[in-house]
């Protein structure tokens, strides 16, 4: 006796379909560790030793030094929170349309043509092999026969 599935069990397996595809789109990401891949370790993390120094001999008054130091670090941590509010959401608007796009020519043109092309390259790859094996083969075979007789030897001469 078979079991089939009861409308229950379908509407269930569909909640959790639906579920999985939801969960998919609005994943919970991690506040603390924004760049888990670490993609901008060397390039964006300036503190204010790898851009200004003041060598030996050369020093500024020690409050100038200190001021500045809080300058700058203010500076930079309030310039890229108002950039990142005014220009984050459009501008991480416009990468996902490029990355929309460039998934969408890859998906629909891109892998499409270079299956065409494989598929294109293996008829002309038989017509070939056909024409290497016809032609070819039995050449060098004769020719491989003709100079099988052929014996060389060498010899040193002091």
């Amino acid at each position: 006796m078979t079991c089939s599935p009861t409308m229950a069990d379908q509407y269930q397996y569909n909640t959790n379909e639906e579920k999985f595809v939801k969960d998919s789109h609005t994943k919970e990401i991690d506040l603390i560790n924004r760049d888990p891949k670490q993609i901008n370790d060397d390039v964006v993390k300036v503190e204010f030793e790898d851009v200004i120094a003041e060598p030996d001999g050369t020093h500024s008054l020690d409050g100038v030094w200190k001021l500045s130091y809080t300058t700058f670090t203010v500076s930079k941590y309030w310039c890229y929170r108002i950039l990142s509010a005014v220009f984050g959401i459009p501008v991480a608007l416009l990468w996902g349309f490029l990355f929309a796009c460039i998934s969408f020519c890859h998906i629909w043109a891109v892998v499409p043509c270079i299956k065409s092309c494989l598929i294109e390259s293996q008829c002309v790859s038989r017509i070939y092999s056909l024409c290497i094996q016809t032609f070819c083969d039995p050449f060098f075979e004769a020719l491989g026969k003709i100079f099988s007789s052929v014996r060389v030897a060498l010899r040193k001469e002091v």
